[in-house]
């Protein structure tokens, strides 16, 4: 009998010693922060998101879901007083309680080092309260904003004017996909006007239309003020991206003027037809054949030669 007691007894002192390192031991196993929220939002909640950069499971620089979320307790574990679980501290979902700045400011945490970001604070996109959110999905592998062939619908969400202009006759090589709208923008913010890359319009336009740059020796001081000018960059009905056809395009400046001893305007010779006009007319040498039938090298022109008088008249 007394050996049946010291045995129990051996064995309640052996289990008593182990209960706190067995107890220590479940804990230590216990999961915690982002493998903690991987208990609930597994595969089948959450879409797989291990090919991105803010999938912490392929790179542990990457910052986890407390990193953006923050530590949210009440959300890890219900309190037994709260009938409905809390949300996260921080969501990012369209209808989320928190203002634009801040959810920006969470993605700011990190992204703010990037270069491309510096001007962020005070852009338009800023000043509009639109969080990084609402263009990007950081929960999807493939971020439609940030694919070449998806990038523009993105885009055409908010900014439908420029979708309708891009679908008219002439236009950039937006939606045969060579060219995406930040090719042009940075949406991040910029120096330059319009979220422009560069730090003017023309400047963005010579990064591809480099024969426009000049200096030339004849210069159209349109050209060398502003593309827009004469052209809409997102897309005309109208060759060349042109606001308006020349000659009407020109006239805008220009007063129209004779050519050949035929008149342009109203109470100038040549005006209507006479017998002795050939059967030239002002629409013919004008309006029917436009300006640039003479004046070629609308952009500029280096021409020296001596032959051509009026070479500063953008003509060959």
């Amino acid at each position: 009998m007394q050996i049946k007691r010291l045995a129990a007894l051996a064995g309640l002192c052996f289990f008593g010693l182990l209960g706190p390192a067995w107890a220590a031991d479940e804990a230590a196993a216990a999961p915690v922060g982002a493998a903690l929220c991987q208990t609930c939002h597994d595969e089948d909640d959450r879409p797989d998101i291990s090919k991105t950069a803010h999938g912490f499971s392929a790179d542990k620089r990457a910052p986890d879901c407390i990193s953006c979320h923050g530590a949210s307790p009440n959300h890890a574990k219900k309190p037994e007083s709260m009938p409905v679980q809390p949300h996260p501290d921080r969501m990012f979902t369209k209808h989320s309680p928190l203002p634009a700045s801040e959810r920006s400011a969470a993605c700011l945490s990190c992204h703010a080092k990037d270069p491309q970001r510096a001007l962020w604070a005070g852009s338009q996109h800023d000043a509009a309260d639109i969080a990084c959110n609402a263009c990007h999905k950081i929960h999807d592998n493939v971020d439609k904003v940030r694919v070449r062939a998806t990038q523009a619908e993105v885009c055409y969400t908010c900014h439908k004017d420029i979708r309708a202009q891009m679908n008219r006759p002439s236009h950039h090589p937006v939606p045969e996909g060579k060219m995406v709208c930040s090719d042009c923008h940075n949406p991040h913010g910029s120096a330059g006007p319009k979220l422009l890359k560069r730090d003017s319009v023309n400047d963005t336009c010579y990064t591809c239309h480099a024969e426009k740059r000049g200096p030339f020796v004849h210069q159209h001081d349109p050209v060398a003020e502003d593309c827009t000018n004469c052209h809409n960059v997102h897309g005309t009905t109208i060759p060349s991206m042109l606001k308006a056809r020349p000659p009407l395009l020109c006239q805008q400046c220009h007063t129209p003027h004779t050519a050949g001893g035929f008149g342009a305007v109203g109470g100038q010779n040549g005006v209507s037809l006479s017998a002795t006009s050939s059967g030239k007319n002002v629409v013919n040498l004008w309006q029917g054949r436009s300006c640039l039938n003479c004046h070629t090298q609308i952009h500029g022109s280096n021409n020296p030669s001596t032959l051509n008088s009026m070479p500063q008249l953008m003509m060959r």
